[in-house]
């Protein structure tokens, strides 16, 4: 069946990388491993080059595989025509233990580098299941938010992540980061509202912050973790 192409814009990141404004997500609950692949698969041939997953969510390794399987197919050309984001969880976010982390996801996927990884939530707990979303307020343990973006920088600079960033930072938060960064992040990817705005978007609301924020092309929604 043929099917009408459609214009999907794109955005240039701090980085200097660009990025699809249309993505699919790969959140759980999920099929089966086979048909999670398959669905993949499907997503790639409809013209889907933007994937988001993460660690915690348990579809890394479907991921990959479906990747593999679109170039041996002819569906792309190489890995390098797909945009894959994934995510440290908050059983990692620890100075010592980011570098291992994405390179266990990195395994999972099959893959040599990552196009976007970043910190899932600016919480960190007690060690325990890395597949469990939610914890109790009593394995929650401070958040070392300069030692955990260091090791997010090394990971960029060893070329396992072309960008780095956050999810779910409020303005403040994020200049409480850039305050100390070497590397600003590319992107803040927010939960609540499943989309992205622009600082100057938020301006009116966080105007000081956002200014700060948009000079490194930080995405930011307005909602939790003032």
């Amino acid at each position: 069946m043929d099917m009408k192409q459609v214009f999907v814009p794109r955005v240039k990141l701090n980085s200097g990388h660009e990025n699809s404004f249309i993505g699919m997500g790969t959140a759980p609950s999920l099929p089966p491993l086979n048909e999670l692949v398959a669905t993949f698969v499907g997503a790639i041939e409809a013209g889907y080059r933007h994937f988001d997953t993460a660690a915690a969510y348990g579809s890394e390794e479907a991921l990959g595989l479906a990747v593999a399987e679109a170039v041996q197919r002819g569906l792309i050309m190489s890995r390098n025509e797909v945009f894959i984001t994934s995510k440290l969880w908050c059983t990692k976010t620890r100075h010592d233990l980011v570098l291992p982390a994405l390179k266990r996801s990195l395994a999972t996927l099959g893959m040599d580098y990552l196009d976007l990884y970043l910190i899932h939530w600016l919480v960190t707990t007690k060690k325990g299941n890395d597949k469990e979303i939610r914890f109790a307020n009593e394995e929650v343990i401070p958040f070392d938010m300069r030692g955990i973006w260091e090791a997010m920088e090394e990971c960029h600079r060893l070329g396992l992540a072309k960008s780095i960033g956050v999810c779910n930072f409020s303005c403040t938060k994020l200049s409480q980061l850039l305050h100390h960064a070497t590397i600003p992040p590319a992107v803040n990817q927010e939960l609540c509202t499943w989309k992205y705005l622009t600082i100057e978007e938020e301006g009116n609301q966080q105007s000081n912050n956002g200014n700060r924020c948009s000079s490194n092309n930080s995405r930011q929604q307005t909602g939790q973790w003032k």
